[in-house]
């Protein structure tokens, strides 16, 4: 009798790899901010100041993986998501809001989005919570961990 080997484990996403994140925030500092750190570990990203560039930069762009501020002028970052899942039904998503109501995270749930990060948001915690996010959709790329000193940012 053969044994059969056992299924590959799935490992998380190789971080090295070019994944393009939309970072959607109508703060410019936090916008900039989260793109900065993003780039800093070999992502490439795209800024939006408003869910309405947002859902014309997913239009016309590759996104692997999108944050959205909730509360931005022209669409809030779930009225964003939900014309971006029209577009790309598997993109998927973090909501970044310092209003986590109960109502908000039930919207949240609604719309499947990956998950909400609390405001003022920390560095290891957005690292963290895109690195799972990314893992589910893209199982198939070796793993690779960030560094252990990261600095929590507003």
């Amino acid at each position: 009798m053969i044994a059969t080997p056992p299924a590959p484990t799935p490992t998380l996403p190789n971080f090295t790899a070019k994944f393009r994140i939309l970072v959607a925030d109508d703060d410019a500092a936090n916008r900039e901010t989260v793109a900065k750190l993003l780039q800093d570990r070999g992502f490439q990203t795209i800024t939006a100041k408003d869910g309405a560039e947002a859902v014309q930069i997913v239009q016309v762009q590759v996104v692997h993986l999108a944050l959205f501020d909730m509360h931005m002028p022209r669409l809030t970052g779930l009225e964003a998501l939900h014309v971006v899942r029209q577009i790309n039904q598997l993109l998927p998503a973090i909501l970044m809001t310092a209003d986590a109501t109960r109502q908000v995270l039930q919207q949240a749930l609604q719309a499947k989005v990956h998950s909400v990060i609390p405001k003022p948001i920390n560095a290891n915690v957005v690292l963290e919570t895109l690195k799972r996010a990314l893992a589910q959709v893209y199982p198939q790329q070796p793993a690779r961990t960030f560094p252990e000193t990261e600095i929590p940012f507003v």
